[in-house]
């Protein structure tokens, strides 16, 4: 009898734990709803931030899709950029073990100590520099700062992914077969890191969509920076959009799990 109840407890507090959780995560998104469809003066309810996200309505969002076209180019180039660099790196580490994965391990956890801000101080003369003497102002060349934003979480994905399989002993199978260095990593190491390597993709990209201060301050113009400039003149819809883009981040991490679930069983043989 103790045990039945006790049971039961377990179950009742596993119960509440998870609604006060679904409360909190889900208390903000509804108010923002209500928000975007309740007229704040009025009270009247409407539709109209929602019509005008998509039909444009009385307000002009050139800015915003200008700002949406911007972040999902940065999010293309940025993960590119980070498994380019972080790819090779590792590999090269895994294969030497040398003392100095220490010291890269600690530079690519090293953005989590730092504020953006902080960031910003040092990369401003930088991208002055590169507008002025090298590139232009376009936004996509955020994508190299924020490389740096999303090496801590690329890193731990595409190590774990590393640790799981033995990296050594697969390269020394295949350069005893004769196969090239490019066809070694193409070849051997990315098809069993494709968990690891879609991990550390969606994560970069949700980094990414939902950056703010590197760009504001740098004078750029991405989805966030295009939202706080739309919440000047119409909350309404600001508020609209940046429901829409935390639900597409929530929608990245579900095809995140879902993908590595497919993955995973792929590599086992289900």
């Amino acid at each position: 009898m103790k045990a039945v109840t006790n049971s039961r407890l377990s179950r009742l507090g596993g119960n509440l734990v998870i609604g006060l959780t679904l409360f909190f995560l889900l208390g903000p998104l509804i108010a923002m709803l209500i928000f975007s469809l309740r007229f704040p003066l009025t009270g009247q309810w409407t539709g109209r931030a929602w019509s005008a996200i998509f039909s444009g309505g009385e307000s002009d969002l050139t800015n915003l899709w200008q700002g949406v076209t911007n972040s999902l180019w940065l999010a293309v180039f940025t993960v590119v950029l980070m498994l380019v660099l972080l790819l090779p790196t590792m590999l090269a580490l895994r294969l030497l073990r040398t003392p100095l994965s220490r010291v890269v391990e600690f530079v690519c956890l090293l953005p989590l100590a730092l504020p953006a801000i902080v960031l910003v101080v040092g990369l401003a003369p930088i991208y002055r520099f590169i507008s002025i003497n090298l590139l232009n102002t376009d936004a996509i060349w955020l994508a190299f700062a924020y490389v740096i934003l999303v090496l801590p979480y690329s890193y731990r994905a595409l190590d774990a992914g590393f640790s799981a399989i033995p990296i050594k002993t697969m390269v020394e199978a295949a350069r005893s077969l004769g196969a090239s260095w490019p066809r070694v990593l193409f070849s051997v190491v990315v098809p069993n890191l494709r968990q690891a390597i879609a991990s550390a993709s969606f994560i970069s990209v949700a980094v990414v969509l939902g950056e703010f201060t590197i760009a504001s301050l740098l004078n750029r113009n991405n989805l966030q920076v295009a939202v706080f400039l739309l919440g000047q003149s119409d909350s309404m819809t600001a508020t609209a959009v940046a429901l829409l883009a935390m639900l597409f981040g929530v929608v990245l991490l579900v095809a995140l799990d879902l993908i590595s679930h497919y993955l995973k069983g792929k590599k086992i043989g289900y």
